[in-house]
């Protein structure tokens, strides 16, 4: 049996790598152990659903403090991803079949956590027809079943491989969010995203906007990978070109020797002026914090999203 707590079973693409120095985090993003009531209570609601949360599969830094709040990131579809990104620690391989009774469960567990916002995110499903999109969908709708109150934000992998029809399956289950991260600059993507391209990511987002302008867009990058400042700015005005109304930036963190080195930790005042820049550029919503995370503070952030829209429109 393969062994998922064991790193070369885990990462079994990464054991040809060479290591990379991990080198001492600075002050700055250093997070407290995660314990207490708030933490083991949503422990104890994923495991009594048999869910698997990125949280703990990524390595949240993060983690500690939202599950303590009741907020955890559910990941759909299994635990194995059929990409090998660098970057990443979710495990790789041959996933199983689905579980079609996921969604059922996805949404018992955001009722007993109370949520007024959720996450939903998924591996990689590159060996399915439609890359998981019918999952997503029903899961979105089971949660409205039970928790009609709560607003969904999903964050999908790219759909390369899958039928054509897969993206608008998911945008007319109609998620208040539909998130899907670049993850970094188009001249790393070879280095750390070799399974997908950068384009087609960003066409995604546009296309969301296409299919339905009420659906808030989200993406999100790494920064200490070996970018240059100019290349960070010209992925906002990409992102902008699409349409994207929320940017997160975060410090990228390295899971293990085998993965991708980090080039640098960006410092504080850095994350500050990328934020101003962004905000220049005309994102409703900008979260950059070297702990910022897709997820983090999302409910919170939400809420600030559909204000700055209703800001915005009452201008018009």
């Amino acid at each position: 049996m393969r062994d998922l707590k064991l790193p070369e079973q885990r990462h079994p693409e990464k054991a040809h790598r060479k290591d990379n120095a991990q080198p001492k985090k600075p002050k700055w993003i250093r997070v407290k152990a995660p314990t207490g009531e708030g933490y083991n209570a949503t422990k104890k609601i994923m495991r009594e659903n048999k869910l698997v949360t990125v949280c703990e599969e990524a390595g949240c830094p993060n983690a500690g403090e939202c599950w303590s709040q009741g907020h955890a990131t559910m990941m759909i579809m299994g635990e194995i991803c059929t990409r090998g990104c660098t970057f990443c620690n979710i495990a790789t391989g041959k996933p199983d079949g689905l579980d079609a009774f996921e969604p059922g469960r996805v949404a018992m567990a955001v009722q007993k956590l109370g949520l007024n916002h959720v996450v939903i995110t998924s591996v990689d499903r590159d060996d399915l027809d439609d890359g998981g999109a019918e999952h997503f969908a029903q899961t979105i709708r089971a949660v409205r079943h039970r928790s009609p109150k709560t607003t969904i934000e999903i964050l999908t992998p790219d759909f390369l491989k899958a039928k054509p029809g897969a993206l608008e399956t998911v945008v007319e289950a109609k998620p208040d969010v539909f998130n899907h991260n670049l993850e970094t600059v188009p001249g790393l993507y070879l280095e750390v995203r070799p399974g997908a391209r950068y384009f087609h990511s960003l066409r995604l987002l546009q296309r969301v906007k296409e299919l339905d302008p009420s659906i808030f867009t989200k993406s999100g990058i790494m920064v200490g990978l070996g970018e240059k400042e100019p290349e960070v700015k010209q992925v906002m005005d990409d992102m902008r070109a699409a349409d994207v109304d929320f940017l997160t930036i975060g410090q990228y963190l390295q899971p293990t020797p085998k993965h991708h080195g980090v080039d640098r930790f960006v410092t504080p005042e850095e994350f500050a002026s990328y934020e101003k820049a962004a905000y220049g550029k005309g994102f409703l919503m900008v979260s950059a914090t070297p702990l910022t995370r897709s997820s983090y503070h999302a409910g919170d952030d939400f809420a600030r999203l559909r204000d700055a829209r209703e800001a915005q429109l009452a201008k018009v």
